[in-house]
């Protein structure tokens, strides 16, 4: 198996290019499948009344609690996904964005982009999942804040409109930054899938690399993951992010859990460890000088490694029976 990993840069950039580009860099280092940003209109995301989250007020410096002031400074042009797209080729690593609007998603569906990443926001969208749906593409749809029931009502507006099961697949996911442990509520990934029937996969806001490891021994197919340069940066989402060291790890931690998960399921030696299978078990051997004859007991049989003899499975067959020939000390026994 190989689980899909999205390393979410976001608005992590700041709006800086050089920051985007390097953000870039250390998302192909670690090893991600894609590098994630986000397409978006300001003024068609939100009114200019709309108040910054509670999150997004804790981790900005600034005075200003407008939603749409601080977005403002973190659109991307086209010019600038043209560069982002050039620089990923680049660097070996595939380029993604989310789209918050149609126009968004016309663009992005232009850049030929191989699937539609909806936000956690958007679930309750019904004509945002309509126009998504018309375009054909998979999508990979984020359910942060809710429930069950809305997950099957944005699922049944996307197959009505053109999709089948098999082109999505559901992240569960908590819409908190950073989300406590005690919130993450795993196991509703699996719930998603026994219910719905689709592909699931999680988006982490967690502050670490545990739960995204652990989703995917759960069955995760997608793992999405915010990080940052510098999680001390200004900027909403920095501090509920992964710094490229920790990126890093979390990529090889789901490598080797997809190993781990990968053989047969059936409980049997593998192939590595057949050879310590003489080493560490054991064998009948004689306790002490045994000569022919002489009735085998439990005082002049004792059970001792190397496990190339009798098995000590056949004790109770042995016990009672006569010596056929002279054994010394420690000598393996035989029938």
């Amino acid at each position: 198996m190989h689980t899909l990993i999205i390393a979410e840069a976001g608005v992590n950039h700041n709006g800086n290019m050089e920051m985007a580009k390097k953000l870039i860099e250390a998302a192909a280092n670690a090893g991600a499948d894609f590098v994630k940003f986000q397409t978006f209109n300001a003024s068609k995301l939100v009114s200019k009344s709309a108040k910054k989250a509670e999150y997004q007020i804790r981790n900005l410096i600034d005075e200003d609690d407008s939603q749409w002031a601080m977005l403002k400074k973190l659109e991307l042009n086209e010019d600038m996904h043209h560069e982002l797209i050039h620089h990923c080729h680049t660097f070996g690593i595939q380029f993604l964005s989310t789209g918050f609007d149609n126009e968004s998603i016309d663009f992005l569906d232009s850049l030929d982009i191989p699937f539609f990443k909806t936000p956690s926001g958007e679930i309750t969208n019904k004509p945002f999942l309509k126009y998504i749906a018309g375009k054909g593409k998979p999508v990979i749809m984020s359910t942060g804040m809710a429930n069950i029931s809305e997950v099957k009502s944005a699922l049944d507006v996307l197959t009505l409109h053109g999709l089948n099961k098999k082109q999505i697949t559901v992240l569960h996911c908590n819409t908190e930054y950073p989300t406590p442990y005690e919130d993450v509520n795993l196991k509703a990934m699996e719930h998603i899938h026994s219910e719905l029937g689709v592909e699931v996969g999680y988006s982490d806001h967690t502050n670490g690399i545990e739960v995204p490891v652990a989703a995917v021994a759960l069955g995760a197919k997608v793992i999405e993951k915010h990080f940052t340069l510098d999680r001390n940066l200004p900027g909403p989402d920095h501090k509920a992010s992964l710094d490229p060291v920790k990126l890093k790890e979390m990529v090889s931690a789901i490598r080797n859990i997809e190993k781990a998960i990968s053989g047969s399921g059936v409980k049997e030696p593998s192939p590595s460890e057949k050879k310590n299978i003489k080493i560490a078990r054991k064998s009948i051997v004689a306790a002490t000088k045994i000569k022919k004859g002489e009735i085998l007991t439990e005082q002049n049989l004792t059970v001792k490694r190397p496990g190339d003899g009798l098995s000590p499975m056949l004790w109770d067959d042995i016990i009672g029976k006569k010596a056929k020939r002279d054994f010394l000390e420690d000598e393996l026994i035989g029938l």
